[in-house]
């Protein structure tokens, strides 16, 4: 049989192409189309950006702007026609609304004229005198810009420059900074009219607020995420049979926790005669969502930890073995670090600009000198590319990671001297990622956020396409995405016997750390969010926090995972090109193979095989490092 470049003949006389598991010296840039389309996308995420940056204007949401053009608690520029615009309102930053208890909705703006005060007044102002004296003990003027404070009670035009008398007293409201009246009369006119405006924005704008209301939350809830997961990877680094007894019980009490939880917070909302506002209507209906889905979550993994229970001592093993190959590969642990890094900063880009698109509209002057801004068009389909930047960059991002993890663990596998391992492995991966495979990584991570999309639906093809064995064999071969996961899922079928069942089950163990640092962590976001109900669309807040959770332990137990499966595939690899014989020996050291032959009984699959494949003309060679 031909290795390199050869054919093999079949049993049945068919000729079939084999795959030669050897390492690749002189390598060749792979999936580069991928890679050129990536580039072309980025160019549209930062056509969008520059958009949104000019367009936008994100303190317009977060601080509030009054009548003409100004944005409260900054400096602002003047806009073309508008003389009252462009005023220093550093100190001023609260809305008040000159007509407080009589506000009307006209085309989702609210026909008031609205300055930007210092304070709002906390006692009821009955006179002009009144409002001279609270703006000259203050410093906070209830008028109109361009009437100075000593002809509040001399001008003839005051009273259609200053609020409707009498002012009731007011508080200012810390969602969007406005002055809220304290009279029970004015402020159920107030609220009335702030909860038709709040309605009668679109589902875009509504979550972009919430965003805005949770933002302090969900980067909180990411630092939490973050500890817990590097909690855990100290955990599974130095494993031992009572942390992984803990590790269950701490996911089964987390689970039950949250759906317990959820299901009350629904029963609470639902059961709330004061919930009005569209937002809250939405709270109610995806609270019922996330409770049912946390069920039936609940319950199957929960029945899962059962019919499992007694292969944790394997897992012990297991993990054991791998944490002896991430001892042999320095500074391998603190890889997630640098991914995390990276992914925060993404992230805050991709917020910062999504928050900027939401406010993207031109200034227009109105009558009067005052100033409206237009939505412009388009927007949403905006926000759709850039939702799907979100799940590709991020999914590249881990794949760069997966794959440096691989290409180390393989560098050091097939190396026969165990105590003396190649320098620098971790650095020869990341040299040979950024030189021959960015693009494998851009195809595997855009198959995969297309696939998670409809994933239940593809789950089939998901599989098929694991992007973990398919940059492994990338590491080992040089060779494109989908020839690579074609391999692997060859490999891999030959010994799925042996392997499947350590597998699925050390990687399950690992599926319920993750699921503990999301429980726990949405756990914390649904108590935060909780403590404001009101006109905030948490459900997407609360979806981000689970998100960046899941995406911050899966960055983290990565390591163990991709390092699990790398020597998983070298495992089989190893057991097809060679027999331990002198002549060719395993790369394997005896504690893998000990392992390996327990848990599946190898000793007595070996008696029984009366064929090798790919093992004529093997010579056993050694997988020099990637440099």
């Amino acid at each position: 049989m031909e290795r390199r470049g050869g054919r093999q003949q079949d049993s049945g006389g068919s000729v079939s192409e084999r795959r030669e598991w050897r390492p690749v010296v002189d390598r060749k840039c792979t999936d580069t189309p991928w890679l050129l389309l990536f580039f072309l996308f980025w160019a549209g995420l930062m056509f969008i950006t520059g958009y949104a940056v000019m367009a936008g204007a994100t303190e317009r949401l977060v601080l509030g702007y009054d009548s003409f053009g100004n944005i409260c608690g900054r400096k602002n520029t003047p806009v073309k026609g508008a003389p009252l615009s462009g005023q220093d309102m550093t100190n001023k930053k609260y809305v008040f609304f000159l007509n407080s208890c009589s506000l009307e909705m006209q085309s989702l703006k609210i026909s008031s004229v609205s300055l930007c005060v210092s304070s709002c007044p906390q006692e009821q102002l009955n006179s002009l005198e009144d409002l001279q004296s609270f703006a000259r003990n203050n410093g906070s003027c209830l008028c109109v810009y361009n009437l100075n404070v000593s002809s509040y009670t001399l001008n003839p035009k005051a009273a259609e420059l200053c609020p409707a008398l009498p002012v009731p007293p007011s508080k200012s409201f810390p969602l969007f900074n406005r002055c809220v009246p304290q009279n029970p009369e004015c402020y159920s006119k107030y609220a009335s009219v702030l909860i038709s405006m709040v309605n009668e924005m679109d589902v875009f704008h509504r979550i972009l607020s919430g965003i805005l209301a949770g933002r302090d939350t969900v980067i909180g809830m990411s630092f939490l995420a973050l500890a817990f997961s590097f909690m855990l990877v100290l955990a599974f680094r130095f494993i031992r049979t009572l942390l992984v007894h803990t590790l269950v019980a701490l996911v089964v009490f987390g689970l039950l926790f949250v759906s317990g939880v959820l299901w009350w917070l629904y029963y609470d909302y639902r059961n709330d005669p004061s919930t009005e506002l569209e937002t809250e209507k939405e709270n109610v209906k995806f609270l019922l969502g996330y409770a049912v889905f946390s069920t039936i979550v609940t319950v199957v993994l929960l029945s899962l930890m059962f019919v499992l229970r007694r292969r944790l001592q394997f897992t012990v093993q297991l993990f054991r073995i791998v944490g002896k190959i991430i001892g042999r590969i320095p500074f391998l642990l603190f890889q997630p670090l640098w991914t995390f890094l990276i992914l925060i900063v993404f992230w805050l880009f991709w917020v910062a600009v999504l928050l900027s698109l939401g406010t993207a509209g031109t200034a227009q002057t109105a009558s009067g000198g005052q100033v409206e801004y237009r939505a412009l068009s388009g927007i949403s389909y905006m926000a759709w590319y850039h939702f799907v930047g979100l799940i590709w960059t991020s999914e590249f991002i881990l794949a760069c990671q997966q794959m440096t993890i691989a290409g180390a663990v393989v560098t050091c596998y097939f190396n026969r001297n165990k105590n003396n391992p190649p320098p620098h492995p971790v650095l020869s991966s990341i040299s040979v990622l950024f030189c021959y495979h960015l693009g494998t990584a851009v195809k595997g991570s855009f198959l995969i956020a297309i696939l998670r999309i409809p994933r239940i639906v593809l789950l089939y093809l998901y599989n098929i396409l694991r992007q973990k064995h398919a940059y492994t064999t990338t590491a080992i071969n040089g060779t494109n995405f989908c020839t690579s996961a074609k391999d692997a899922v060859f490999i891999l079928a030959k010994n799925s016997a042996k392997l499947a069942s350590i597998s699925c089950f050390g990687d399950f163990i690992l599926f319920l750390g993750k699921v503990f640092v999301v429980c726990f962590t949405v756990f914390g976001g649904l108590m935060a969010f909780n403590y404001h109900r009101e006109l905030q669309a948490w459900v997407v807040p609360l979806l981000l926090v689970g998100f960046f959770a899941y995406l911050m332990s899966h960055s983290f137990l990565s390591v163990f995972e991709v390092t699990a499966d790398a020597m998983f595939l070298c495992f089989a690899i190893d057991m097809e090109t060679n027999d331990g014989s002198e002549e060719k020996p395993y790369f394997m050291d005896q504690e893998l193979l000990t392992f390996m032959s327990q848990s599946n009984k190898l000793t007595e699959g070996q008696k029984h095989r009366s064929t090798r494949p790919f093992q004529d003309n093997e010579d056993g060679t050694e997988l020099q490092p990637m440099t």
